[in-house]
């Protein structure tokens, strides 16, 4: 089966995103599926060094990009409009990531002209948190394209029950399919002199890490202020907070401040990290927060799960039931004392966060692996292309993709 994954961007920068279509398609071609990713070369207020309008491998995964011109909130690109608009009816199927983004609103439409059958993965926009943040900008978005996007979608991809719960009760949507994202369990080796030397100001303290998409979404003031309450303890001023990720430069900036007034020390922002060094700092955790306003999956809380590192997230994260149930993390609400109190006992106990990080593995291992998850996409491509030809005849479909080549 032919697969087109569209995504407004795939730099790193871009966080969570970014590096689950990566993975996903990475996986995917393991599975019954040939993939190709249509993008922009958008990374912030640059470009990512690639050549556009001509198909390569971009880590590991086919790839063509096009040009972002205009904004880069909305991320316009005529030319990646252009090329759907003539090469989508080549594909049996459309995978589009995001809504409120110029890529998707050009796929939804070329493909509702050629008759191709789509699904829409909302990255959470969806949510009612979400759905209030540049309200004005997503009503006129939404009149221009997203409303008959979403109507005419085969299905609605979210990653937890709880992102299709909130998306759908507000918008009347009824198509939606539950399948996570998935994680790779890295197998790299990595001994404690070979963190030391990556993060010598970490200096052998026990920390709590904080992997993330630096952004205020995130809640990082409320952590840096609990964690300045908590490690005012005697018993608890050795600990650290490790703060790595990318973000704006002038918010980060704030966090730094407030952290330096707080607590000195005793906060280490490491800036972005990948590869090895994003190993080492999960894998010498000992404990991860997340304690997000909003995350619809929240993929780096599951990546520490499978470093077997137990997890403390806000009930706004959607896995959160998944981790209650599973008793891999501890849950807090928003409130600032709920975060306090929770994060005491967390440090308080090795043996509880153990235990936790134990059951947290093997939830990653179970449900979140990328075998298990690229089995369940190809399952409901297969769903959804039996679907539409029984509904418009596979011959014409057929028809048309031998007439476009």
């Amino acid at each position: 089966m032919k697969v087109l994954h569209v995504i407004p961007a795939v730099a790193p920068r871009y966080g969570g995103p970014s590096q689950a279509i990566i993975e996903m398609c990475g996986a995917l071609q393991c599975e019954r599926t040939d993939i190709l990713i249509a993008t922009t070369d958008a990374d912030g207020d640059g470009r990512l060094a690639v050549e556009t309008g001509t198909r390569m491998e971009y880590r590991g995964v086919p790839t063509i990009f096009f040009s972002r011109q205009l904004t880069e909130a909305f991320k316009y690109s005529n030319s990646l409009a252009c090329w759907l608009s003539k090469n989508v009816n080549t594909f049996d199927l459309v995978h589009i990531h995001a809504v409120f983004s110029h890529s998707s609103i050009a796929a939804a439409r070329a493909c509702i002209q050629k008759k191709v059958p789509y699904i829409v993965r909302p990255l959470g926009s969806l949510d009612p948190w979400s759905l209030k943040q540049k309200r004005l900008a997503k009503a006129v978005l939404w009149r221009m394209g997203v409303r008959q996007m979403l109507h005419h979608a085969s299905a609605v991809h979210y990653t937890t029950v709880e992102e299709r719960r909130l998306s759908e009760e507000g918008l009347g949507i009824n198509s939606g399919v539950v399948v996570p994202l998935g994680v790779h369990q890295d197998s790299l080796a990595v001994g404690p002199d070979d963190f030391m030397t990556s993060f010598p100001e970490v200096r052998g303290s026990p920390y709590v890490l904080l992997l993330s998409r630096i952004h205020p979404k995130k809640n990082i003031e409320s952590m840096i202020e609990a964690f300045t309450v908590v490690t005012d303890l005697a018993e608890h001023k050795h600990w650290k907070l490790v703060i790595a990720g990318y973000g704006e430069p002038h918010y980060v900036e704030g966090l730094k401040q407030l952290a330096y007034r707080s607590c000195a020390d005793r906060v280490v922002f490491t800036g972005w990290v990948d590869g090895a060094r994003k190993t080492q700092l999960l894998k010498f955790a000992s404990l991860f927060v997340l304690p997000s306003y909003q995350e619809n999956f929240g993929l780096s809380v599951v990546e520490a799960m499978a470093n077997r590192v137990p997890v403390l997230v806000s009930n706004r994260v959607n896995l959160s039931d998944e981790i209650a149930a599973a008793a891999a993390g501890w849950i807090v609400d928003l409130e600032s004392q709920s975060l306090q109190q929770t994060l005491s006992e967390a440090l308080r106990s090795d043996g509880e966060r153990a235990r936790r990080g134990a059951a947290g593995e093997e939830l990653a291992r179970s449900r979140y692996a990328w075998a298990v998850v690229s089995k369940a996409l190809c399952d409901l491509y297969e769903r959804v292309q039996s679907n539409d030809e029984r509904t418009s005849g596979r011959g014409e479909r057929e028809g048309k993709r031998v007439n476009s080549q």
